[in-house]
C-alpha cells in the first residue's frame, strides 16, 4: 500500500495545544476554530449553548441529552487528534509526527 503526497502532508497547526484546547474546551469547540473547521466548531458551540438554555429554562433531561451528544463527539475528535487521524480545515493530518512527512503552511 502506497501513500500518496496527500496523506503525508502534515498541517502546521501545534498538535499540543489542538490536544489541551480538545481536552479542556472541547464541549465548546474552541479546537475546532483553531485547527480551521469553523463548521464543526459553530455546530460544538450552538449545542453547548442549546445545553445551556435548556438547563437553565428547567428542561433538564433535554438539555442533559443534547450536551451527551456533544460529549460524544468531543470524545471522538480526542481520540483522532490522539492517534494521529485528525485533518485541519485544508484536508492535512494534525499529528507529532514530522518525519518523512511534508509540512504545510
Amino acid at each position: 500500500m502506497s501513500a500518496t503526497d496527500d496523506e503525508l502532508s502534515i498541517s502546521g497547526k501545534n498538535y499540543g495545544l489542538a490536544v489541551a484546547l480538545c481536552g479542556i474546551f472541547g464541549t465548546v469547540g474552541i479546537h475546532h476554530f483553531y485547527i480551521g473547521n469553523w463548521f464543526h466548531g459553530l455546530i460544538d458551540l450552538a449545542l453547548f449553548t442549546l445545553f445551556l438554555v435548556l438547563v437553565l429554562s428547567g428542561i433538564t433531561g433535554f438539555g442533559l441529552f443534547v450536551f451527551g451528544i456533544d460529549i460524544l463527539h468531543t470524545l471522538f475528535v480526542f481520540y483522532k487528534l490522539i492517534i494521529g487521524e485528525q485533518r485541519d480545515g485544508r484536508g492535512n493530518l494534525i499529528t507529532w509526527k514530522r518525519e518523512n512527512c511534508t509540512t504545510a503552511d
